[in-house]
């Protein structure tokens, strides 16, 4: 696989509104999620925030991205995402900045994601809050979970383990 079927490529705004080259995690399997603060799936979150505490010292990372695209679920500032996010579920996870997974102005990384042509491995559609992209320590996508898929089924545990 070349450069362009990694998310290594992209670079993107941390919560903090820094700019976080993803290929700052190379050599880490990696899990992007779209994330929401007030959607049914929300409790994730404290699974998420396990399942990193887990494997982190294991070359494993959870990347979280609000995003606002269903049933505006995700309304609030990246400031307010950042507290909620610590005060409700101790996420230390990295958070980056609002963007958009789906629809006209859908970010670049989630085009990548969700398009074969641009990942070299499978198209996808973003359902919902709380989906799931798995890749391995190149950067390459390797699977994508529903959002209702709990972080710490064992699909997705097996799936981590055979990548670290």
């Amino acid at each position: 696989m070349t450069q362009d079927n990694s998310v290594h490529q992209f670079t993107m705004k941390n919560i903090e509104g820094k700019d976080v080259s993803l290929a700052d995690y190379k050599g880490k399997a990696i899990m992007i999620v779209n994330v929401a603060s007030k959607c049914g799936y929300t409790p994730q979150y404290e699974d998420l925030q396990k399942l990193y505490e887990k494997y982190a010292d294991r070359d494993f990372v959870i990347l979280g991205f609000p995003a606002n695209n269903f049933m505006g679920q995700e309304p609030g500032t990246n400031a307010e995402i950042q507290s909620f996010c610590k005060k409700n579920y101790g996420v230390t996870f990295p958070m980056f900045s609002k963007i958009s997974v789906k629809g006209n102005d859908q970010a670049e990384l989630y085009k990548f994601l969700t398009e074969k042509e641009r990942n070299g491995v499978m198209d996808s559609k973003v359902k919902w809050n709380f989906q799931k992209y798995l890749l391995d320590k190149e950067g390459v996508l390797t699977a994508k979970f529903a959002p209702g898929d709990n972080p710490l089924d064992d699909e997705i545990i097996s799936a981590i383990e055979k990548l670290i």
